[in-house]
């Protein structure tokens, strides 16, 4: 019996996200046997210094590349915006899952309705962060790292006034009911990737059991929000960002830039979706040219 282990990390948002994968594999192939590895990666034991301080969104990913590389894992799944926009050339990315809901959401504690200022929003996304500003300029930001459930916890805790999270990865945990307000793509543009899981793998791994995953959608989407970040040496502890639609044979792909300022700025950019890469390669170099 053919065998795959899939690598996860240990959080309970991460292993759904994993089950997600296990589910469409056992349904390409009920003779497929699937195990779940998980493990512990660097960037979530660092939990008291931001991202960007510790050496970014490659800490969520080390372990598993490694599991990968020494033949422990067979594939490893991944939330896309958590991916560094550099990955490891033996390690390909081969699946992507169809777009969940992309928006940015505000929780607030248990039994408040509104948002105490007196406290911090707790927030550690330099993209969120800047555009948060133009919706709530009396707020005060703060970092908060953790997963989903330990933020919530602090939240509850009365550590912060209010959270700004992802609304697909609480969707996926049966959270819907935590969320209060749902910011339009237009009030918070997300990070590249943002709702779109990725599934990476050996390059001698057969992935065609993967083929009831993989969504064209999510897929294109994906790669030109990445190309955007990508073409401005982006990160996590740069504020751009990327959102793309595809409608037909278009894509749309708008993208945020901050200037050495500190102002942001957007643009849109359409045309062909088979040209998404280099239209928003395209999109970020123009961008930059124009608002340094």
């Amino acid at each position: 019996m053919k065998t795959i282990r899939v690598g996860s990390r240990e959080s309970r948002l991460a292993v759904i996200q994993s089950e997600m994968v296990i589910d469409a594999i056992a349904a390409y192939d009920p003779q497929i046997r699937v195990e779940l590895v998980t493990m512990k990666t660097t960037g979530d034991k660092i939990l008291d210094r931001t991202l960007d301080k510790i050496g970014g969104k490659g800490l969520f990913v080390k372990e598993l590349d490694a599991a990968l590389l020494d033949g422990r894992v067979d594939i490893t799944v991944h939330s896309s915006k958590d991916l560094p926009m550099q990955t490891d050339p033996r390690l390909p990315l081969v699946a992507f899952s169809k777009r969940a809901d992309p928006r940015d959401v505000l929780v607030l504690p248990k039994g408040k309705d509104s948002i105490d200022f007196s406290k911090p929003i707790g927030c550690s996304s330099l993209r969120r962060q800047l555009q948060l500003r133009g919706i709530f300029p009396e707020a005060k930001l703060a970092p908060i790292r953790g997963n989903v459930l330990t933020r919530l916890d602090k939240l509850d805790a009365g550590e912060y006034s209010a959270l700004v999270l992802a609304g697909a990865g609480l969707a996926r945990l049966g959270l819907q009911e935590r969320i209060s307000r749902y910011f339009s793509t237009e009030e918070i543009l997300p990070a590249a990737g943002q709702a779109i899981l990725a599934v990476q793998a050996r390059e001698d791994v057969d992935v065609s059991c993967l083929a009831g995953f993989d969504d064209g959608d999510g897929r294109d989407c994906l790669l030109a929000e990445r190309a955007f970040v990508r073409a401005l040496d982006g990160g996590c502890s740069s504020p751009v960002a990327a959102y793309a639609t595809v409608c037909g044979d278009t894509i749309c792909l708008k993208g945020m830039y901050v200037s050495s300022g500190g102002s942001v700025f957007y643009e849109t950019v359409s045309g062909d979706r088979t040209q998404g890469e280099a239209l928003g390669a395209a999109l970020a170099l123009e961008m930059r040219g124009k608002y340094q």
